[in-house]
């Protein structure tokens, strides 16, 4: 499975990522086009996560197919577990690494999720999450279904962009400081920084419904990933228990309201997140075992966030249903109600 720990005590991790970009102009040699890409994915894996819900709001189902990897891997990279004969049926192949390696034969660095694949060549084209999502706003307009929201409205960048980063720094990977901490030192100097900044969101969110402007945004996409795997992984795994995230009334109630929004919460697999962190993660868990809660019933209780004004889509929509063949297996997650 690998070593997660960081044996130097503080974890940093590896931001260069494959950034070619699929772009209208098609700049970088990738144009955008409907059917040629397929986007690879594992539900457990938050980073992954951002981009199945930012698809799915937006409607690129139809001009962006996606794959599914198992929630756990190897030393060597994810696998297509989940698909007949573990192979991808789009792709053929049995390993994400196999669509990397076709594009860099000594590629150095870790086999991530999500990746965008060139389903031509089956080459990777990109595996820079943060960018990624970006981009299924700004240049995959011409495939937007009606009434899909503005994730990443242009007045609002500078404020989103700033808001994201601190998330990003210190929440997203702030988890990821606590639970691969090497030593007591950088445990504690991480776990300080993590709650200093869930305090900061808490506050600006107990005044106004979404992190930025009347909508959602981009911003809350990528802290929703982090919040609905708080307590099921991070408080216990990653010993982030100061609070529960259920024990901080206004985050909780923020979350449960993303939750129940179309898009977010009925893209969440809350069986395959625990099986990954806590089988793959062995050396932090070294007996794999996979613990039976929380109770996910509690996240369809009423949030009350109706009334600091606001609403989820603007002038758009909510998605549609999920297409049958990408819905969340039964048993594994809590689907919330339609409207």
């Amino acid at each position: 499975m690998g070593s997660y720990r960081a044996e130097g005590g503080e974890f940093t991790r590896d931001t260069r990522y494959i950034d070619s970009r699929i772009t209208a102009d098609g700049r970088d040699g990738y144009p955008v086009e409907p059917g040629r890409y397929r986007l690879i994915v594992a539900r457990a894996c938050p980073w992954a996560n951002r981009a199945i819900i930012v698809r799915r709001l937006l409607g690129l189902e139809n001009v962006l197919s996606i794959g599914f990897c198992g929630p756990t891997h190897d030393a060597r990279s994810w696998t297509f577990d989940l698909d007949p004969g573990g192979v991808d049926p789009v792709l053929q192949i049995p390993r994400l690494a196999d669509a990397y390696f076709k594009r860099f034969p000594d590629y150095p660095k870790g086999i991530t999720v999500p990746a965008v694949v060139d389903v031509p060549t089956g080459q990777v084209v990109t595996n820079d999450f943060a960018q990624m999502t970006l981009d299924f706003s700004t240049e995959w307009t011409a495939h937007h279904r009606d009434g899909a929201p503005q994730l990443y409205p242009e007045p609002l960048r500078a404020e989103i962009d700033e808001v994201a980063r601190r998330i990003y720094t210190e929440i997203n990977n702030g988890v990821y400081r606590c639970g691969f901490a090497g030593t007591q030192e950088a445990y504690t100097a991480a776990y300080e920084r993590l709650f200093t900044a869930l305090d900061w969101v808490g506050e600006r969110l107990s005044r106004q419904r979404y992190l930025v402007g009347d909508t959602i945004t981009e911003a809350d996409v990528r802290l929703f990933t982090t919040l609905v795997r708080f307590d099921a992984v991070y408080h216990g795994h990653f010993k982030c228990n100061r609070q529960k995230l259920s024990e901080l009334p206004v985050l909780w109630a923020y979350a449960r309201d993303l939750f129940t929004t179309p898009g977010f919460g009925d893209t969440v697999d809350f069986t395959q997140i625990k099986q990954h962190y806590y089988i793959v993660h062995a050396d932090i868990n070294p007996s794999r075992i996979v613990p039976g809660g929380p109770d996910l019933a509690n996240w369809l209780l009423p949030h009350g966030r109706e009334a600091l004004g606001g609403t989820p889509f603007g002038d758009g929509t909510p998605p549609g249903p999920v297409v049958a063949a990408e819905r969340v297996p039964d048993g594994h997650g809590v689907q919330p109600a339609r409207d």
